[in-house]
C-alpha cells in the first residue's frame, strides 16, 4: 500500500471519531459566560454601594459648617525681628524699617515694643 493512502485512511478515521467525542469547548464557553455574568453582577453591586457611600458623604459634608475664620497675628521670624531691632537701634524710622523688612508699620511697632 502506498503511504499516502494510509495517511488518508487515518485522517478519515480521526474525522469520524471526532463526531463521537463530546466537545469540551462548549463546557469552557459556558463556564466563561457564567463567570462573565457573575462578574458583571458583582461590579454592578459594587457601583451601587459606592454611589450610596458617595451620597452619604456628600450629605454629611453639607451638614458640617466651615470653621470660623479667626484673625491671627502673623508670626514674625526671629531673623526679621533681629533685623528690625538693629535698624531701630541705628535710628531708622518706622516707615523705613517697614519698607526694608517687608513688614507693616503695626508689625514693626509690635516687634520693637516686644509684643511679638
Amino acid at each position: 500500500m502506498d503511504f499516502s493512502i494510509i495517511i488518508m485512511i487515518i485522517g478519515i478515521i480521526l474525522i469520524i471519531l471526532s463526531f463521537f467525542f463530546k466537545d469540551s469547548n462548549k463546557k469552557v464557553e459556558a463556564e466563561v459566560e457564567e463567570l462573565t455574568f457573575s462578574l458583571y453582577q458583582e461590579t454592578s453591586a459594587l457601583k451601587r454601594r459606592l454611589k450610596v457611600v458617595e451620597e452619604e458623604l456628600l450629605i454629611e459634608s453639607t451638614k458640617i459648617t466651615p470653621p470660623k475664620k479667626t484673625t491671627k497675628k502673623p508670626v514674625v521670624h526671629d531673623i526679621i525681628k533681629s533685623q528690625v531691632l538693629e535698624l531701630h537701634k541705628q535710628g531708622y524710622s518706622l516707615k523705613e524699617i517697614s519698607s526694608r523688612s517687608s513688614l507693616t508699620i503695626e508689625e514693626v511697632q509690635s516687634v520693637i515694643g516686644g509684643g511679638n
